[in-house]
């Protein structure tokens, strides 16, 4: 059983009302319905995980009391480790920490964005493993709960030691400080707090490196991206299978023999989708149906078929492209997930043996990897409908449709003075190209920095950020392709549709109307962006 949250929402189990974090069950669809459903779920503290974040605090607390210098604790940061202050300094020291980090540029991120990025860091905190209070968890939660977002800019971030730069503006407003939106606004993060009645968080010893030491802010958007990217999968197989028909295709080509022969379970499960999208239709044909259309070869030495046997590549090889994509997801989001349940910052702490323990488990990696080869695969989609767009807008390959789908006219006064989708077909042009541009891997740019400190990092939130810029492309690339299928279906004759395609178009066309003369399509366009993004046209072919 599944409930939908509203009319944005991603789908949930009906049997998750409420998360706890630290319980190490964080996923990739519960933290993008936090993210952009504020209040669907409740969020609380795993009653388990407090109990480890109190003894590992416990434990950091005797060991400062030892005087042995411990790592951002009773020592500088970075390269400044060999540098040991007095237990009295300790918690001046993590509010320098993030004042001296508050230098980010760029745009605000997204809010979704940000609140993911909120439950993640909860999340890995919550753990246990930090030396970290329950109280700074809690702060992050009531931030969520009362739905104030920290103003984050994007750009300043290298991947490892953490996202610090862009954290830094996150442990700010928890501290009261800094800007963030709230109601409707961007306030001062201590009016906010005041009128929410929170008080503004006190960092104790560790706990500003222990915010700002991690991976949360490139997985923030890692998890979205990878939300969308199983949005724009299923509207792939949504528009190859409108674009079968509305070409006549040969529905043959997506035969589960076929595909058993080649058995990526991406692409298995991609042809599997257009075929049952298909059934039924009396615009596509099987195999067999095509060759009896076409006049037998009989004494004839040559002959020219009237009916191509194959499709192009674009609607014919869809599966193979599209099923790549299912498949990098699949991968993709088994990495991320892995990651948003980690304890991911540095030092730790070992109750057990009574010891603290120095890593690099702040190094995104794994997040660089997986949004790189993300974005490869959702801009080889984007590219794929491209070809599609191509196809059904030129009257030398649309197999009878009108050039750049205008409607049929019979006043000779409008004749001539329509162009259709012409310029749509430009704009999903651009959308691709830039999407392509964006695939170079981000993670290949490692940069030594912080006094050769930092002489190897990940460059995990660029390739996430990078993820994230292609999904937004390419989604404008499919909003364009369903929009132009839905276009040529009415003018070849919606009656023939199967029943999966039907729901498309008509769910398309209840908020987009048939195009019978030229006018502005960014309105419509950004309507059926967000009939992809919030699952719509999922939830219409369920």
């Amino acid at each position: 059983m599944r409930r939908r949250c509203d009319s944005r929402a991603l789908w949930l189990p009906a049997a998750v009302p409420s998360l706890h974090v630290g319980s190490d069950d964080l996923t990739v669809t519960a933290t993008a319905v936090v993210a952009r459903e504020p209040g669907v779920l409740d969020v609380a503290v795993d009653p388990s995980a407090e109990l480890r974040m109190n003894e590992s605090v416990k434990l950091m607390r005797d060991l400062i009391a030892t005087g042995q210098p411990m790592y951002g604790i009773t020592t500088g940061f970075g390269d400044s480790c060999t540098r040991q202050i007095s237990p009295d300094k300790v918690v001046a020291l993590q509010r320098n920490l993030i004042r001296y980090h508050l230098n980010g540029s760029g745009p605000g991120a997204a809010r979704d964005v940000v609140r993911a990025t909120m439950l993640v860091r909860a999340n890995c905190l919550a753990r246990g493993y930090s030396g970290v209070r329950p109280e700074v968890v809690r702060q992050l939660l009531d931030f969520l709960r009362h739905d104030i977002v920290p103003v984050i800019p994007e750009r300043g971030s290298v991947g490892a030691s953490g996202d610090l730069v862009p954290l830094c503006y996150l442990a700010s407003a928890l501290t009261g400080e800094g800007d963030v939106w709230f109601r409707g606004s961007v306030v001062d993060a201590a009016d906010a707090l005041r009128e929410c009645g929170l008080d503004p968080l006190v960092l104790g010893p560790k706990e500003g490196l222990a915010l700002i030491n991690g991976t949360s802010f490139m997985s923030g958007f890692a998890t979205l991206a990878c939300a969308d990217a199983a949005e724009i999968a299923h509207v792939a197989d949504v528009c190859t299978a409108l674009g079968m028909e509305a070409l006549l295709g040969n529905r043959g080509h997506f035969d589960p023999f076929i595909h058993a022969q080649k058995a990526h379970a991406g692409q298995v499960r991609s042809a599997g989708t257009i075929r049952s999208l298909l059934e039924g239709s009396t615009l596509t044909r099987d195999d067999h149906h095509v060759l009896r259309a076409n006049t037998a070869l009989g004494d004839n030495r040559f002959l020219k078929l009237e009916h191509p046997i194959q499709n192009r590549y674009s609607l014919r090889c869809a599966p193979h492209v599209v099923g790549v994509l299912h498949d990098t997801l699949d991968w993709a989001r088994g990495m991320v997930e892995v990651e948003i349940n980690s304890t991911n910052d540095n030092p730790l702490f070992d109750v057990d043996a009574g010891a603290v323990r120095n890593g690099g488990n702040f190094y995104g990696g794994h997040i660089g990897q997986a949004m790189d080869s993300l974005k490869t695969a959702v801009a080889s989609v984007g590219d794929l409908l491209d070809r599609q767009l191509a196809l059904v807008v030129d009257e030398k390959f649309n197999n009878g449709l009108t050039p750049n789908l205008i409607p049929f006219l019979a006043d000779d006064d409008e004749t001539g003075l329509h162009h259709g989708f012409k310029g749509t077909q430009l704009a999903a042009s651009a959308y691709t190209a830039e999407a392509l541009k964006l695939t170079m891997p981000a993670t290949s740019f490692s940069r030594s920095t912080e006094a050769h400190n930092q002489d190897k990092v990940s460059m995990g939130t660029i390739a996430a950020r990078d993820a994230r810029t292609v999904v937004e492309l390419v989604r404008e690339v499919a909003a364009i392709v369903l929009m132009a299928h839905c276009q040529a279906i009415d003018l070849r004759g919606a009656e023939g549709l199967a029943d999966g395609t039907r729901a498309v178009h008509s769910l398309v066309r209840s908020k987009v109307t048939f195009l019978d003369r030229d006018r502005r399509l960014d309105g419509d366009i950004a309507e059926v962006v967000e009939l992809i993004r919030s699952g719509a046209v999922r939830a219409a072919t369920a």
